[in-house]
């Protein structure tokens, strides 16, 4: 096979559907981090959309994807990386997770979740959502509190309840963008309780009982986000400030959605510029 993966496209993933909240805890937010923290998030955010941009390469089969990141994987079991990696990227990948005493899970996760990605379409539960959201979101999160030196077991707890739930809400902003691509991620045991069907989803049909439907899925997801809530007052500094911003932001999406009656097929919720001051008001007044 010929190793020219390094010529994907990346900018696809600003459109395309499983782009996640939580990686801006490691890219957005890296200047509220400590300056010697910030070449390390950096790192990080490479590997896990360098690993991301392989999974949606279009100009790649299903097949040579998982290939390919089966050698990204190897090139992380080594020290000396093989192609089709970038031999400086990873050094200083090894390097960081060594001086950065980084657990090596988080990031054999996220290829797992990656290369889940290319074989999985349709969640029979929801057990299996939250198990995709372990491996896709939770890590970045993980690997974020470790850098920051607060990864507790109660931090951990809440760290993996929010990216769980921005993952989760990120699925319902983008049903109408991962329709287009083939993706359901509503559990299919839902699905046939209510009566909706993938024809349903794919046709942008919103009749029935659709409504209801999305609503519920909306209020599980903002149970799991406020069960979060507490990780940031925990994450001291600019970093809490962002982890708050996280927050409020999943709080508006979940409120948009909730107001647009589960009509996100055609009209895709995003946040405003109002949305935004208002999301570092609710971080700056936090008690």
């Amino acid at each position: 096979m010929s190793h020219s993966f390094l010529h994907i496209n990346t900018q696809q993933t600003a459109n395309s559907e499983p782009a996640v909240f939580p990686d801006k805890l490691l890219h957005l937010a890296s200047w509220l981090l400590p300056f010697r923290l910030r070449e390390p998030a950096t790192l990080i955010y490479k590997f896990a959309m360098q690993a991301y941009a392989i999974s949606i390469a279009d100009n790649f089969s299903p097949e040579q994807r998982l290939q390919l990141l089966h050698e990204f994987k190897q090139a992380m079991d080594k020290p000396v990386p093989k192609a089709p990696v970038q031999p400086d990227n990873f050094a200083s990948l090894h390097g960081m997770i060594k001086t950065q005493q980084l657990p090596l899970a988080p990031f054999y996760d996220l290829l797992d979740a990656n290369c889940e990605r290319i074989t999985k379409n349709r969640y029979e539960n929801f057990g299996e959502i939250m198990s995709f959201s372990r491996r896709s979101a939770n890590p970045l999160g993980r690997l974020a509190l470790h850098l920051l030196d607060a990864a507790t077991p109660r931090n951990i707890g809440y760290s993996d309840a929010l990216c769980s739930a921005l993952q989760i809400i990120k699925f319902l902003q983008n049903v109408a963008i991962a329709a287009k691509k083939g993706y359901i991620y509503f559990p299919q045991t839902e699905m046939r309780k209510y009566n909706i069907t993938d024809e349903q989803i794919f046709s942008a049909d919103i009749s029935g009982i659709w409504p209801m439907f999305f609503e519920f899925e909306v209020k599980r997801a903002r149970r799991l986000l406020q069960s979060a809530a507490p990780l940031g007052l925990q994450i001291k500094g600019l970093a809490g400030m962002e982890v708050r911003m996280l927050i409020a932001g999943g709080e508006r999406i979940l409120q948009k959605l909730h107001q647009s009656r589960g009509d996100v097929l055609q009209k895709r919720p995003v946040l405003t510029p109002i949305d935004w001051v208002y999301m570092i008001y609710r971080a700056i007044r936090a008690k």
